[in-house]
């Protein structure tokens, strides 16, 4: 008897499966839609100003500081020099020049140097001598301007002072003192060439934007030495309160190399490494807002 032939099962092989689709090398970005792309363009541009505004107002409160100091040093040392050799300025001087030394000490004030002009400009180094009126210690009036919140702030202080305190001052032609003794403000002036030998110290009346002024009035302890005259006439920004409008087209200039530097910067990103880009050209950036900011503060009232 035969044995039976088993057959041998035949094997199905599994049903085959699509093949998977090749992963994107870069991730899919859902669309934007324009209302939303115009959102994200309208909310940089704000964030944009605000850092603008926000960096201007760190420059009048903290870095005009650093640059009046940097200022009064410099000048300082120049004035010294001239008085060591008997050449400072007696007369009429350049504008920004150094013209006299100043200490108030009831508020603080010591070696303050004085330049010539009272314009935003001259101001940004410290109290400015008005260009028509006497020297300190001449015969005659001598009017003094100074900031009362940025740039140093050296005559922050000055409603302080009472009748008595004493002011003195150092020029080409000696020592001097003055002693307090009158107040005045932007409706009662004290500039009065009738009132003998005296100096008037003038600030605005308040921290932020002031409206109006306060003026010091001090008589000349002593006699005056001689005024030799001949003293230039006032420009429109000397006056108190002016903003030197002459600035505004140097101020659109330097927006301009600004705007000029950041596309700058923009475009070398796309063809160089984004970082060594923006590292290389951000000195450059900071030195052209730095002088975008100082423009911009001369359009301020000279004695904010």
């Amino acid at each position: 008897m035969t044995a039976p032939v088993l057959e041998k099962p035949v094997e199905r092989s599994a049903p085959a499966q699509p093949a998977a689709p090749a992963a994107s090398d870069a991730p899919v970005r859902p669309a934007v839609s324009p209302g939303r792309r115009r959102f994200l363009q309208g909310a940089w541009a704000v964030s944009l100003a605000a850092a603008l505004v926000l960096g201007f107002v760190g420059y009048l409160f903290t870095l005009s500081h650093v640059q009046q100091r940097h200022y009064q040093s410099t000048g300082y040392k120049t004035f010294r020099d001239q008085l060591a050799r008997a050449v400072a300025p007696t007369g009429a001087a350049a504008d920004g020049a150094p013209v006299a030394l100043l200490d108030i000490p009831a508020i603080g004030l010591h070696q303050a140097v004085v330049v010539e002009g009272t314009t935003g400009r001259d101001l940004m180094r410290g109290p400015g001598h008005r260009r028509d009126t006497a020297l300190p210690g001449q015969r005659g009036v001598t009017v003094l301007f100074g900031r009362g919140a940025t740039f140093g702030a050296p005559f922050a202080d000055l409603s302080k002072l009472r009748v008595g305190d004493k002011i003195e001052t150092t020029t080409g032609q000696g020592k001097f003192s003055y002693t307090v003794n009158v107040y005045g403000d932007g409706d009662h002036p004290i500039v009065d060439p009738a009132a003998g030998n005296r100096m008037v110290l003038v600030t605005g009346d308040s921290d932020w934007i002031p409206g109006s002024t306060v003026l010091i009035g001090a008589r000349l302890d002593g006699d005056p030495e001689q005024n030799p005259g001949r003293r230039p006439a006032t420009v429109p920004y000397d006056k108190a309160l002016a903003a030197d409008k002459g600035a505004l087209a140097t101020l659109q200039l330097w927006s301009l190399g600004l705007l000029g530097a950041v596309a700058g910067a923009l475009v070398l990103a796309r063809y160089w490494r984004r970082s060594a880009a923006y590292l290389s050209l951000a000195p450059v950036v900071g030195a052209l807002l730095w002088a975008v900011y100082e423009n911009a503060a001369a359009l301020l009232p000279n004695l904010y």
